[in-house]
């Protein structure tokens, strides 16, 4: 991998982001993926407390609900390992919401606030108290902020010749970016069928040495442009590890 990179946003907002990455090798780009998926903290609920449980679902069953709400997870507020407390107090008729949740740190709260937890009856409650702990993806999947993470090499389009007057245009699929005369052009654009795009003509698709597009949603536990940097400041960390290590 050469020293200094390029990074070019195709497309982004706070939670979905597609992003090209030029100057890496396949190894580093499978490097970045991993640590988005394993390797950046998040607080998630560990463990619940039931008060009171008069509904028709387990305890269980709740507190493995509670744990898939992704919570919002400031970047150094909290060390691994550290736990936060929760409360949730619903009375029916009522649904209880991930909104309806309550958190002793200002800074952590439910990503999205109108995730279904249970539907309560007239007269039924549910109240419990929760531990919110830090942990990576490599750990549980519930700490990983990366729901949907994923890279291909960008691709360039040749234009090689006109097709034979005989040949009809047959579709040629080929999904995500393409590059064309040094623009970087989605295929959703065209239907990811490149007869559409270059009808009537005959084409060669190639790999852009050392170039991929990532692809990256994140649960909402944090931005995915802090998601990223994150990544990619765990690898930096590694390294670092590893260089003092050899030289012990």
């Amino acid at each position: 991998m050469s020293e200094a990179f390029e990074v070019e946003f195709i497309d982004r907002s706070d939670r979905k982001a597609r992003f090209l990455v030029r100057g890496v090798t396949p190894a580093f780009a499978n490097g970045v993926r991993r640590a988005i998926v394993a390797d950046v903290p998040t607080i998630s609920i560990d463990t619940v407390r039931m008060i009171e449980n008069s509904s028709v679902m387990f305890d269980e069953q709740i507190a493995h609900r509670l744990g898939l709400v992704p919570l919002t997870t400031p970047e150094d507020e909290l060390r691994e390992g550290e736990s936060i407390t929760l409360a949730l107090d619903v009375t029916g008729p009522e649904t209880a919401y991930s909104g309806d949740i309550v958190t002793s740190e200002p800074m952590v709260e439910p990503a999205d606030g109108n995730i279904p937890i249970i539907e309560l009856k007239d007269g039924q409650r549910l109240e419990l108290e929760a531990e919110a702990v830090v942990g990576r993806g490599k750990d549980h999947a519930k700490h990983q902020g990366g729901v949907a993470v994923g890279y291909r090499h960008l691709q360039r389009v040749e234009v090689v010749g006109d097709r034979p007057e005989h040949e009809a245009d047959e579709p040629n699929i080929l999904r995500g970016i393409i590059e064309e005369d040094g623009q970087l052009i989605p295929t959703d654009e065209f239907d990811s069928d490149l007869s559409k795009r270059y009808p009537g003509k005959e084409v060669e698709v190639h790999d852009v040495p050392d170039a991929f597009v990532f692809h990256v949603e994140t649960d909402g536990s944090m931005d995915v442009s802090d998601l990223v940097v994150r990544a990619v400041n765990t690898l930096y960390d590694r390294a670092d590890e590893l260089e003092r290590a050899v030289q012990l």
